[in-house]
């Protein structure tokens, strides 16, 4: 199964302090599959080297409006043709003017003008510029033109101000890129997932719990964010961050993520299981803490509730996807199980494999067969299974 077809776009880097963030931002969108040409303004060459741009794009760095690399030393017109998007990050207050009022003086603000691609600005400035009313109605006229505005947020400013102005962070830009340009094979969909692992309290201080670190749950609501789908995120402990659009639902226990599955599985088009739940829980735990002694310590452990065979049982179920996580006999194992839970796709990995890291390797098994994700970044791999995910939910559809 292959990913979807690369996307391509033009960064364009004009001269505010935040340029910095650009190359770590050219990285991220390349980590996310997205082919990067760096269009510079003549400021930006004065705070970043474009051989920056170069190392970390593969790519050469355009600058000069007659380039004549360019085809017919037409760089302004050729550089955006075929391109997904033009991203401009950072995005000064004086180059958000320019674009408001249509103005192209050099090779990026003739580029904006010329493309027959969507635009992208990720503001850069001091909070005072940003609080101008002139800046405000140049940004009221982008969003009039269609323009999409990334941000900015509030935080430290280089001028040592703190206020509204400063870039979005690299990863937070490429997130939102990517989600712009990824196919809406989801759009409208309802989308609740379960992710990281739960903790079962033995005493005040000690429980049981698993190495599940939430990557593999947090990169599917991230994908399926990117392909349009409203998505509810019911997460176990981790420190990850929640994907930007998504409705996070924080739980401990298994019973807690049963409680809050019940209460939102009625209003969801597709179940996503990716937690890794614990399957006992203590009959008595104490409030205060076990005091150590010579004695054995013995546990009375009850079964939790099996979350995703109750939401498959239901009257009208949504699309149920369920995850296995094995040790050895990885088909005959996650083949039991899908058949056991009765749902239509499972997907299955090794788990000495997988548990913590930051790639994946996944087996799909649905009616059709077993269909292998080769490994990748767990984002890469997330794509490609709702991907997947999204054309069985659509057959399902049509049938019902």
């Amino acid at each position: 199964m292959a990913e979807t077809s690369r996307k391509s776009v033009v960064l364009g880097v004009t001269g505010g302090i935040a340029a910095y963030k650009a190359a770590e931002l050219t990285r991220e969108l390349a980590r996310n599959g997205i082919e990067v040409q760096v269009v510079m303004t003549e400021a930006a060459r004065g705070l970043v080297a474009p051989a920056t741009f170069q190392a970390l794009s593969g790519k050469p760095v355009y600058t000069d409006l007659w380039d004549a690399r360019a085809a017919d030393n037409m760089a302004h017109i050729e550089l955006s043709r075929g391109k997904d998007a033009i991203v401009v990050a950072p995005a000064t207050a004086d180059f958000i003017a320019k674009l408001a009022q249509g103005l192209a003086d050099d090779l990026l603000s003739t580029l904006c003008l010329a493309r027959e691609c969507p635009l992208i600005v990720a503001p850069a400035m001091n909070r005072q510029m940003w609080d101008n009313p002139a800046t405000r109605r140049n940004i009221e006229r982008l969003l009039r033109d269609g323009v999409a505005i990334l941000g900015p947020a509030s935080g430290d400013q280089a001028c040592g101000e703190v206020g509204m102005g400063r870039m979005l962070e690299a990863r937070d830009i490429a997130e939102a890129v990517t989600a712009f340009l990824a196919p809406k094979s989801l759009r409208g969909a309802r989308v609740l997932i379960t992710a990281g692992p739960t903790f079962e309290t033995i005493d005040a201080v000690r429980g049981i719990t698993n190495r599940s670190s939430g990557k593999m749950g947090y990169a599917v609501a991230r994908a399926a964010l990117e392909a349009g789908a409203r998505v509810t995120l019911i997460s176990g402990p981790t420190s990850l961050a929640a994907p930007a659009g998504a409705q996070r639902v924080d739980v401990v226990s298994a019973r807690d993520m049963f409680e809050a599955v019940k209460k939102r599985v009625a209003d969801a088009d597709i179940f996503v299981s990716v937690a890794a739940v614990s399957d006992y829980h203590v009959a008595s735990p104490q409030r205060q803490k076990i005091k150590r002694s010579a004695r054995r310590l013995r546990l009375d452990l009850l079964p939790n509730p099996d979350i995703l065979a109750w939401v498959a049982a239901r009257p009208r179920p949504p699309f149920c996807v369920g995850f296995a996580a094995e040790t050895e006999n990885l088909r005959k194992h996650a083949e039991a199980k899908r058949r056991a839970k009765k749902v239509p796709l499972l997907a299955a990995n090794l788990a000495q494999q997988a548990i913590g890291a930051d790639d994946n390797e996944l087996t799909l098994f649905d009616d059709a067969g077993a269909h292998k994700l080769p490994r990748a970044s767990k984002q890469v791999v997330a794509r490609q299974l709702v991907a997947h995910i999204a054309k069985l939910f659509k057959e399902a559809s049509s049938k019902r």
